[in-house]
């Protein structure tokens, strides 16, 4: 070979060398491009959801409230079968799980177990430091794939699986509180309010925006926070702060469960209104649940605002303040009662207590209805009709709890009838429900003024800045002269008539009794509802106050709202008393 040709060898070698390098270098390309899907991802995405914000007293008692319950997720094939019953004892301690539960699950599969979704935010902390143990303690191993010879290694992981409302007074303030419903998003777990509270101020509660950062990650997988992260602040829902005096609501609660058993009933309501505000200071019912254990749900009908019914005697105060405010009457007139019988066209009107005459506002006092049935026609349809309408009756009384119903009048073609006016005027033929009447009597407290009732009095984000909520509708129904009569008149049911076992020398104390049959597909039958609405007044405060026992025990007594309804109504205001909410003076 001379020297020409073994040059041409020599460049022949390089250029075949070169090739090969770059065949190489091109297939480590290649290769790095098909694979990019299985580098590990240098981007981390962390998300905190937003939670729903909690419903407080007044006195600042927690009603309901939301936290987050957590997944506990481990893969078997990273568990060291050396160490498997030390991780099943371990975890079991620290998850509050049934160790056999736990064992179960994970010998029921070989890859990725999911141990529980519901573990709570103290659960989770202390799995989480679990974690770190196991891994110090080696009962996790690589485990690497016989068929691809990968290997991985996950351990235990902890995340987010839903929220889970608590209800921290149990059954207290329910059933107008309302429950949840359970709205899976995903893997994720959250609640909706259904009924009451819960599902009126739904929106404000709701979680706003939940965190999320995302970033690249150092090596301990922690996200590093620079110019180029995203983050975004999580922001839960308000706290919506109530009206309600958990201590008064509670007192009343157990006095009614006493008196539930004392009258028979089927339900007993009661409630107590600010006068002045509209704010609920309390709304109680003997039928209660707790909204986290609901066994039954027609439980959970909220009859304050659904159930609507005859108000029999106890609507005879507004009519006759019709009367009043459009001068049809005065409270002296001397009306003739006919002892107790009178006859109106095809139909006999009865009173209880029978009298020859009684003066105008002694018809009230002593609940005639025959008296009512005479002076109600001096009211015209239109007037009749309309007044109430002013009173609310008809219309939902508005109360911040969801689902109200609206009941029903007359109309005015109806009214036209003398028998019909006058059935109207003592409560029948009409329908109402327990906050339509609590506001009309509200009406004779609050200088003839109607004003709409609340429970939610404050929004409350999490830096605890507040925000009133505003509810205040009012309207003037009758003159402050009138408001003023019938204050007085109520009063006197109180000291000498119908109401007189509420009667108190130390406080100013009116109301007025009602006594109803219920109609069972169109004829009255043998069962009842009695209510008791009037006011409690010291020198500085003006409670409204409101009880309707529903169905007591028939035959005998109990079913007067003398002797059913007045005796809760007398109990609420000792507790309020009691509580110092009232001064006698």
């Amino acid at each position: 070979m001379n020297q020409s040709e073994s040059k041409k060898f020599k460049i022949a070698f390089i250029f075949f060398i070169v090739c090969i390098l770059f065949l190489i270098l091109f297939g480590t390309f290649i290769n790095i491009i098909t694979k990019d899907k299985s580098l590990p991802n240098l981007i981390r995405a962390e998300k905190d959801i937003s939670l729903r914000g909690g419903i407080y007293s007044r006195d600042n008692f927690t009603i309901s409230a939301s936290s987050k319950l957590y997944c506990a997720e481990v893969n078997t094939k990273n568990i060291d079968p050396n160490k498997f019953e030390l991780f099943v004892k371990l975890f079991s301690i620290f998850s509050k799980m049934d160790e056999y539960e736990v064992r179960e699950k994970l010998q029921s599969n070989f890859g990725v177990v999911k141990l529980t979704y519901t573990l709570d935010s103290k659960s989770a902390r202390y799995v989480k430091q679990l974690r770190a143990n196991l891994n110090k303690l080696g009962v996790f191993k690589r485990y690497v794939d016989p068929i691809t010879g990968n290997s991985f290694l996950h351990g235990l992981s902890i995340t987010e699986s839903g929220e889970y409302r608590q209800f921290q007074t149990k059954d207290t303030l329910s059933p107008v509180l309302g429950f949840m419903h359970k709205d899976e998003r995903g893997n994720y777990r959250t609640v909706k309010g259904k009924y009451g509270l819960e599902k009126f101020y739904d929106r404000a509660l709701s979680g706003i925006q939940s965190t999320k950062i995302v970033g690249r990650k150092d090596v301990h997988n922690n996200i590093i926070l620079d110019k180029n992260s995203e983050v975004k602040t999580r922001i839960d829902g308000l706290d919506v702060i109530t009206s309600i005096s958990l201590k008064t609501q509670k007192s009343i609660e157990e006095m009614l469960d006493t008196q539930k058993e004392r009258t028979g009933a089927k339900e007993i309501i009661a409630s107590v209104m600010d006068s002045k505000t509209g704010e609920i200071i309390a709304i109680a019912s003997s039928r209660r649940y707790n909204p986290s254990n609901i066994t039954n749900i027609e439980s959970t009908t909220i009859s304050a605002t659904r159930y609507i019914f005859e108000p029999g005697s106890v609507i005879k105060p507004i009519v006759f303040s019709l009367l009043l405010q459009e001068r049809k009457i005065h409270p002296n007139d001397i009306i003739n009662t006919e002892k107790g019988r009178y006859r109106l066209g095809k139909k006999i009107i009865t009173d209880e207590h029978r009298y020859d005459y009684l003066s105008a506002e002694n018809i009230i006092v002593y609940s005639s209805n025959i008296g009512m049935a005479k002076i109600a026609q001096n009211l015209d349809e239109i007037d009749f009709f309309q007044g109430l309408r002013k009173f609310g009756f008809s219309r939902k009384s508005g109360i911040d709890i969801s689902d109200e119903l609206s009941g029903s009048i007359p109309n005015i073609h109806q009214i036209k009838n003398s028998i019909y006016k006058a059935t109207a005027s003592y409560g029948y033929g009409m329908k109402a429900n327990f906050f339509q009447l609590l506001c009309a009597y509200n009406v004779f407290n609050n200088n003839g003024e109607w004003i709409k009732p609340s429970i939610g009095s404050y929004f409350r984000n999490a830096n605890g800045k507040t925000e009133k909520i505003e509810h205040k509708k009012s309207k003037k129904v009758i003159s402050d002269d009138v408001a003023y009569v019938m204050n007085h008149i109520l009063r006197k049911v109180v000291k000498e008539g119908t109401g007189k076992g509420a009667y108190r020398k130390d406080l100013r104390i009116g109301g007025k009794t009602g006594t109803a049959h219920i109609s069972v597909k169109g004829v009255y039958a043998d069962i009842y509802n009695s209510s008791f609405f009037g006011f409690a007044n010291d020198i500085k405060n003006r409670f409204t106050i409101g009880v309707t026992v529903i169905e007591p025990t028939p035959g005998g007594s109990m079913h007067f709202g003398s002797q059913s309804a007045l005796p809760v109504f007398k109990d609420i205001v000792d507790i309020l008393v009691e509580q110092k909410m009232l001064t006698p003076f």
